[in-house]
């Protein structure tokens, strides 16, 4: 039984050192949503800051239709952002038993 202790705080110690990797990575990562076609881009970092927004001087001439792509780039990006997110981390637990529902990082 030892044995299996020593086991499993070693596949824990690698998970988290995966975990933690995973964090560094999705800090670094960039991705951009668009809307209208590509008439509004928004690009976010892998922790849902806001790097940089693009706007097609021609959407200026309608601000409600602006603000509404606006909102779709960014939901675009979170989208982009948290299947990213998922995938890395999903890979960072891969063979370590995570109870369904649980969020990463902790």
């Amino acid at each position: 039984m030892r044995g299996n202790i020593a086991q499993l705080m070693q596949q824990a110690q690698k998970m988290q050192e995966n975990l933690q990797r995973a964090q560094e990575e999705l800090a670094q990562l960039e991705v951009t949503g668009n809307a209208g076609g590509g008439m509004v881009s928004v690009t976010i970092s892998g922790r849902m800051e806001c790097r940089k927004v693009r706007i097609d001087p021609s959407v200026l001439s309608d601000p409600e239709m602006a603000e509404d792509l606006i909102a779709a780039a960014f939901n675009d990006a979170v989208n982009k952002a948290n299947a990213e997110s998922q995938q890395r981390m999903g890979a960072a637990t891969a063979g370590m038993p995570v109870p369904p529902g649980m969020k990463l990082p902790f």
